[in-house]
């Protein structure tokens, strides 16, 4: 019996228009007056999911939201922070560095903002505080708080030029940090511990829910941890290769309401 469902949101939660279905709205309504644990667990900052979690009323007492893809679990009735794994001022200097080896854009999340080193602003950055509704600032690194908290940075660019950059990163960056592509054109870089996979773990456990009874649903790369961690992965008709290869079950697009069959099938039916 499942009694926790974790929803990617883009690609997965909303189609392409980025809206939520009356079928999904349904089904996600259904799940919840069963008792059913409803958590939204996404890449995006914070102040990126207070439209879905309205509209899908999951502000009530019992609920949880996790965001920056791990890293911070909160309680959306209270506002209490579960857990926010972060990186430091220091991490962020060595990001940076990283991002101009590498000739790429990069931008970073405190809680509540998005901050950009680069005089030329990248359009993926300016497109991630558009889609998220997050103000955006341009931020030479040398006037960066000494005492911030970042919930993650990001490597943006075009694919062509994105991917080939990744292919060069040193191994030894990679073992410092928690790297994920979580679109064509965003590569995330979080704290080594942050992961989809790790923060429904442990949202599970402190609610007393088991492992068999998680039922996790996503389409890209950043997702593969908590599609891997469910009891019941759910991998999107539109997911990558990779997340439909590890996936039990493979579900309808996020165009036909994927995330409604699933939960049709293994919640409300099942």
């Amino acid at each position: 019996m499942i009694k926790l469902v974790a929803i990617d949101i883009d690609g997965t939660l909303l189609n392409d228009k980025h809206e939520i279905t009356p079928e999904v709205h349904a089904a996600i309504h259904k799940a919840k007056a069963q008792g059913v644990k409803i958590v939204l667990c996404t890449g995006r900052p914070i102040t990126g999911v207070q439209q879905y979690l309205s509209d899908l009323e999951l502000k009530r007492e019992g609920d949880y939201v996790i965001t920056f893809n791990g890293a911070m679990v909160q309680d959306t009735f209270t506002k209490e922070v579960i857990s926010h794994l972060t990186l430091t001022h220091a991490n962020i200097m060595d990001i940076y560095e990283m991002s101009r080896e590498l000739g790429l854009h990069m931008h970073f999340n405190d809680m509540s903002n998005l901050y950009t080193p680069n005089r030329d602003v990248g359009k993926y950055t300016v497109y991630e505080s558009y889609l998220t509704n997050t103000p955006l600032f341009y931020t030479p690194m040398n006037e960066v708080a000494e005492d911030i908290m970042v919930s993650k940075a990001m490597f943006i660019d075009e694919e062509e030029i994105l991917a080939p950059a990744i292919a060069k990163i040193p191994a030894s960056f990679g073992e410092k940090y928690n790297l994920v592509r979580s679109s064509p054109f965003f590569l995330e870089v979080l704290n080594p511990e942050a992961s989809k996979g790790n923060a429904v773990h442990g949202l599970a456990q402190k609610l007393g829910i088991k492992q068999s009874e998680v039922m996790c649903i996503g389409d890209q790369e950043n997702d593969s941890t908590m599609i891997e961690y469910a009891g019941v992965g759910v991998a999107m008709e539109n997911a990558i290769d990779k997340i439909k290869a590890m996936a039990d079950f493979i579900t309808l697009s996020n165009e036909e309401s994927g995330v409604a069959h699933a939960i049709n099938k293994f919640v409300l039916e099942g």
